[in-house]
């Protein structure tokens, strides 16, 4: 019998159904739900980041959703330590610590590194996102080329952290990496992936979901947030396009297709991610005739 502490985690690409399970698990599980999303993460952005709403959450208690300022850049090395905390917590409860989300580099970030990267001098991040992301990138490329291949060079929280790392300790971030990942996981983690296994299937709930965003008030949301320049919470999908729509860059036409498309090419590089994942069970919703069966193989698959 393992001496690792137990975990479940409910991850897949946006869209996918996530939430629900999750919270049924819990139900049946005594379980509590901690957030594994990069945009939940964030207050005052319930809407566009389809957080659970109070009523969704059934009372089951929800660990870091919507805690972070929205002036606030959070990285996988912020996140790692506050999620293990809460599974300590949840765990000395005697209730079963459940993360969901769709960040896969948060949950391999907490599975797999023994001790994150480092925090470096917040000046340094400061002076980096003065830079354009080209200019970044290829400051990166020379100063750590490693990192530069598994980084899209677009991505330029990604870059602005693999050099604050580099710059700030000396090391390179993909030395970091190297020293810090175990090859098994921290913890006794069971993972389930949920996904469909036909891409029009998934990415129609992509275009339903934006357009019942829009209908339940997303644009007010935008509307009522004064983003930072330079913010991540600023360009997380939705946000950005219907900014460039009260800018006068878009119709709002133009803007929620834009969502649609952003949000579908998210969810493509998710499920290439979460496939990754050793060990998970991946579940796509076409093979199940009803979510309760769905619920059943999840739950047969954490007690086993």
């Amino acid at each position: 019998m393992s001496d690792k502490i137990k975990i479940a985690a409910v991850v897949g690409p946006t869209a996918g159904g996530k939430t629900a399970l999750a919270i049924e698990l819990a139900k049946r599980l005594d379980g509590e739900i901690i957030c594994c999303d990069s945009m939940q993460i964030y207050e005052r952005m319930m809407i566009g980041s389809a957080a659970p709403t109070e009523e969704e959450k059934q009372g089951i208690p929800h660990h870091l959703f919507g805690f972070v300022p929205i002036e606030k850049n959070f990285s996988a090395a912020d996140y790692v330590p506050l999620a293990r905390q809460k599974i300590e917590e949840i765990t000395a409860r005697g209730k079963l610590p459940i993360l969901c989300g769709g960040t896969g580099l948060y949950l391999e970030s907490l599975l797999y590194q023994s001790d994150y990267s480092p925090s470096v001098d917040p000046e340094i991040r400061e002076d980096l996102n003065k830079k354009d992301g080209d200019e970044l990138y290829e400051m990166l490329k020379e100063l750590d080329p490693e990192s530069a291949v598994s980084i899209h060079k677009n991505n330029k929280k990604r870059v602005v952290r693999a050099l604050e790392i580099t710059i700030g300790t000396g090391r390179k971030k993909s030395e970091w990496d190297a020293l810090t990942r175990v090859k098994e996981p921290l913890y006794d983690a069971r993972v389930a992936v949920l996904s469909y296994r036909g891409r029009e299937t998934l990415y129609d709930r992509i275009n339903r979901r934006v357009d019942l965003m829009l209908e339940a008030g997303l644009l007010d949301e935008v509307k009522s947030i004064d983003f930072p320049e330079g913010s991540t919470a600023g360009e997380a999908i939705g946000y950005k396009e219907l900014r460039g729509y009260l800018n006068g860059e878009a119709t709002l036409e133009e803007a929620s297709e834009d969502i649609k498309q952003a949000t579908r090419r998210y969810a493509k590089r998710q499920i290439t991610w979460f496939k990754r994942e050793k060990n998970a069970l991946l579940l796509y919703v076409e093979d199940y005739d009803s979510s309760e069966d769905i619920v059943n193989k999840v739950l047969n698959y954490l007690t086993s």
